[in-house]
């Protein structure tokens, strides 16, 4: 079991190249596919005071250099795939609706993988509500890398956050290829509650045990009754046992119309430090 088809977004030509580089090394390791693609936005119609006209000359001139960023998007991808002997492809779409334009989401469907960055002022910052609204809508898992990551390297450790949730579940499992080939995967549960399944101490051991019917070595621990929100409990443990990838889920709230990640994985992903997957 593996990672076939891994859909790069590529957003501008900085995040490209680091985008790439990672698709490369995952294409490699899996002996997958790479898709690259770009949401090419739609200038916005510019008004001019008093008459509140449109302006055609400002308009083109932005949509020219949306194109010129398109051109260098690609050219980066490219030059990429072809050096590196990459099995790829190039996707770039016209587009208004930015990551929820219905043709990246169709590809993003058809992907065992999403691929995308964080960016250096935040979780994609400029398009933040895009890509979690992307998220909601693709169903894929999509691994986001942190800006302080700059070249890949091997996954050797592997946290999990649980919490029993459906999210929590559909990572984890949407993770497997990655953590098989891992040389230590531990379920990490803060603050566990005691449910008819489980007691606080043993929270995550059924999980585990899943897991380590796949062949995958696997540890348990929790953090119970620290005084520390989950986030900094995870951020916490990431930094302790030197993770190089967190699995979670993208939690979100009952009126899912809402902001869709909840706090705990806002946070973490505001201030990342390791390569963290997430699936919805």
């Amino acid at each position: 079991m593996g990672y076939r088809t891994l859909l790069a977004i590529l957003d501008t030509p900085k995040t490209t190249r680091q985008v790439t580089d990672f698709a490369v090394a995952l294409a490699n390791q899996y002996q997958a596919h790479v898709i690259g693609a770009h949401a090419e936005a739609i200038a916005m119609v510019p008004i001019v005071a008093p008459m509140e006209i449109p302006d055609p000359a400002t308009v083109q001139a932005l949509q020219d250099m949306a194109h010129q960023e398109t051109e260098s998007v690609e050219k980066i991808f490219r030059e990429i795939g072809t050096r590196e002997g990459l099995s790829h492809e190039w996707r770039s779409f016209v587009t208004s609706s930015g990551f929820n334009s219905a043709a990246l989401i169709d590809s993003a469907r058809c992907s065992d993988l999403v691929i995308a960055a964080q960016g250096e002022s935040g979780f994609l910052s400029e398009t933040k509500a895009e890509l979690e609204s992307f998220l909601f809508e693709s169903g894929r898992p999509v691994l986001i890398i942190p800006h302080v990551l700059t070249a890949p390297r091997p996954i050797r450790r592997v946290l999990i956050a649980w919490n029993g949730s459906r999210e929590a579940a559909r990572a984890t499992f949407d993770a497997l290829p990655f953590l098989k080939a891992a040389e230590e995967v531990e379920v990490f549960s803060v603050d566990p509650e005691n449910t008819p399944t489980q007691s606080p101490e043993t929270a995550g051991a059924e999980i585990a045990a899943a897991l380590a019917r796949h062949g995958i070595k696997v540890t348990v621990t929790s953090s119970q009754k620290t005084g520390l929100d989950p986030a900094m409990a995870i951020e916490n443990r990431l930094s302790d046992s030197s993770i190089d990838l967190l699995v979670m889920g993208a939690y979100g709230n009952k009126r899912w119309w809402e902001m869709l990640f909840g706090g705990v994985t806002r946070t973490l992903l505001d201030s990342m430090t390791a390569l963290t997957l997430l699936s919805r």
